[in-house]
C-alpha cells in the first residue's frame, strides 16, 4: 500500500487558481497541506486488573496514571494515526481491534492506524483471544478484562474524534538527537568463563554483571517534530531501552519514560510530548540499576535530558512530500518441545501456576493466527529525509541498528512493541547461543532475522 502527495503539487494548483483571481482560496489550499491532529486519553486499568500479562502482582495502587497519546495526520492520502500506549503489550486481535476501532474514529483504513507500546510492566497486556482461552479452560490465569479493554480502545477513539476538530497546520517536521548516559545495557554480556550470559536484567543485583561493557546498544535518543513555520506542535522521542526501574509489587505506572515525558510537557504545554519504546528486547537498563526504588527518579533524569538535548539539537526543514508504505512479513509459529498447539494446550490444565497458563494462552492465540496465514505489517511514514518505522513485538536492538545502516541518507526512527504477539523477535545469534530469554516469551522459530531483515529493505526502500 502506499500514498503519494507532493507539497509542490498544491503550490502549483494554488498558482492555477491565482490566475482565475482566487488567491484567498489558492493560500488556503498550501497552507493546509498538512495537518496534525492530536489526542490523548487515559487507559490506567482498575485495580485489581492483571499486569504484564498475570506474569506479576495485580493492580493494588495507582502509582501514576497511563495514558495513550497520538496523533492523525491529515493530507497524505487517507489520514495516517499513531498512537503510543502506557501499556506492556498489545497482541493479536487486541491489536486488531485498536487498529479497526481507531481507523473508523479517523475516517481511514486500519492499515494506516500504527499501534505502538512502549512496555511498561506495571501495566496491562491485552489479547482478547488468549483470555477467551483461560476462560474457556477454566484456568486460574488472567492476562486482560475484556470489558476494561473495551472502554478504553473506546475512550481513546472518542479523543481522536475531538481531536479532529481542531487539527493543526503543520508545514516542517524537524529532527534531532542526543546521547543518553548510563541507561542503556545489552542483557548479553560475556559471563567469567569467557561465554555469554544473559542475565541483566532491567533491575541487576549481580555486581559482576553490572560491571561488564554496556554491550550492543544504540545510545542515542531521537526526537521527530512537527512544526507550523517555527511554532512546534509535536514532539515524538525515541529510545531503545526496556522501560522499567523495579516492577512487580502491584503499583501500576509509567516509570521512568512516563516521568521523563511529563517533565518535557511542563516545559512547554504547547508541544504534545510523545514516546515510543525503539528495538530494545534486548536492551534493559540493567548495568545501572539494581532494582532501589530510588533509581526511577535518576534513570528519569537521564532520559529527560536525552529528551532535552535532542530537542536543542532539533534542525527543521519543510515537509515537500509524506510517503506511506506498508510492507507485510511473516513470522513463523515456534513449534519446537513446548511449543506445538497439544504442548501449549496440556500447559493450560497441568500448569499448577496460573501465569504459565497465560503463557500457554499467549501461545495458542498467536498459533491461531499464524497457522491462519497472519502476515504481520510493517508501516513506515517516509518524510524523504526522515523515515519512522514500526516493528513487530520485542525486537532486538540490532534490528534497529540495520534500519540505519539501510538508510545512511535519512533520519531513520524505528519503534519496537507495534504487533507484540511474536514476543521477542531476537537475531539467529541469539538462539544459537540459548539466549536464555528466548525460554518462555518467544513464540516465533529460528529464521526470524532473514524476515526481519527483508522486511526493513522492502519498507525502507533500501537498495
Amino acid at each position: 500500500m502506499r500514498s503519494h502527495f507532493n507539497r509542490r503539487e498544491a503550490i502549483s494548483t494554488a498558482a492555477i487558481w491565482l490566475g482565475s483571481g482566487l488567491l484567498g482560496q489558492a493560500r488556503a489550499a498550501v497552507d493546509a497541506t498538512y495537518q496534525l491532529a492530536t489526542f490523548t486519553a487515559e487507559v490506567t486499568p482498575p485495580l485489581g486488573h492483571p499486569l504484564m500479562g498475570g506474569g506479576i502482582l495485580p493492580a493494588k495502587e495507582i502509582v501514576d496514571p497511563l495514558y495513550a497519546i497520538g496523533f492523525v495526520l491529515l493530507g497524505a492520502g487517507k489520514p495516517i494515526v499513531l498512537v503510543s500506549v502506557d501499556w506492556c503489550e498489545i497482541r493479536n486481535d487486541a491489536f486488531e481491534r485498536w487498529r479497526s476501532v481507531l481507523a473508523e474514529a479517523a475516517g481511514t483504513d486500519s492499515q494506516r492506524v500504527l499501534v505502538n507500546c512502549i512496555h511498561q510492566h506495571d501495566a496491562p497486556i491485552a489479547d482478547l483471544d488468549a483470555e477467551r482461552i483461560l476462560k474457556k479452560h477454566h484456568a486460574a490465569g488472567s492476562i486482560c478484562d475484556l470489558d476494561f479493554h473495551e472502554r478504553a480502545v473506546q475512550a481513546v477513539a472518542r479523543s481522536l474524534k475531538k481531536g479532529l476538530q481542531s487539527p493543526r497546520r503543520i508545514t516542517h517536521f524537524g529532527t534531532g538527537q542526543a546521547k543518553v548516559d548510563k541507561v542503556a545495557s545489552n542483557r548479553r554480556y560475556p559471563g567469567r568463563d569467557g561465554k555469554p550470559e544473559f542475565g541483566r536484567t532491567s533491575a541487576t543485583r549481580d555486581l559482576f554483571a553490572r560491571e561488564q561493557p554496556e554491550g550492543t546498544i544504540d545510545p542515542y535518543l531521537k526526537t521527530l517534530s512537527f512544526w507550523d513555520d517555527d511554532q512546534p506542535v509535536l514532539a515524538l522521542s525515541c529510545y531503545a531501552t526496556h522501560p522499567m526501574s523495579y516492577y512487580g509489587k502491584g503499583g501500576v505506572s509509567s516509570d521512568f519514560i512516563g516521568l521523563a515525558r511529563k517533565r518535557r510537557q511542563v516545559d512547554d504545554p504547547k508541544v504534545v510530548e510523545m514516546y515510543v519504546s525503539g528495538c530494545s528486547g534486548n536492551v534493559t537498563a540493567g548495568k545501572y540499576n539494581d532494582g532501589d526504588p530510588a533509581n526511577r527518579a535518576v534513570l528519569a533524569e537521564r532520559i529527560y535530558q536525552g529528551m532535552l538535548a535532542a530537542w536543542k539539537a532539533t534542525k527543521r526543514q519543510p515537509i515537500e512530500k509524506v510517503d506511506f508504505r506498508v510492507g507485510k512479513m511473516r513470522l513463523e509459529p515456534r513449534n519446537g518441545s513446548g511449543f506445538t498447539v497439544a504442548d501449549l494446550t496440556k500447559r493450560l490444565t497441568t500448569d499448577p501456576k496460573p501465569f504459565g497458563q497465560c503463557l500457554a494462552a499467549l501461545g495458542l492465540s498467536w498459533h491461531k493466527r499464524a497457522d491462519a496465514g497472519h502476515e504481520i505489517d510493517v508501516p513506515v511514514l517516509d518524510f524523504g529525509k526522515a523515515h519512522f518505522i514500526v516493528m513487530p513485538g520485542e525486537s532486538y536492538v540490532e534490528f534497529q541498528l540495520l534500519a540505519q545502516r539501510l538508510r545512511p541518507d535519512s533520519f531513520v526512527m524505528t519503534a519496537g512493541y507495534g504487533e507484540c504477539a511474536p514476543g521477542y523477535v531476537p537475531i539467529e545469534r541469539a538462539f544459537a547461543e540459548n539466549d536464555a530469554n528466548l525460554r518462555d516469551w518467544c513464540w516465533i522459530a529460528p529464521g526470524c532475522e532473514k524476515a526481519m531483515t527483508a522486511a526493513l529493505k522492502q519498507a525502507l526502500h533500501a537498495r
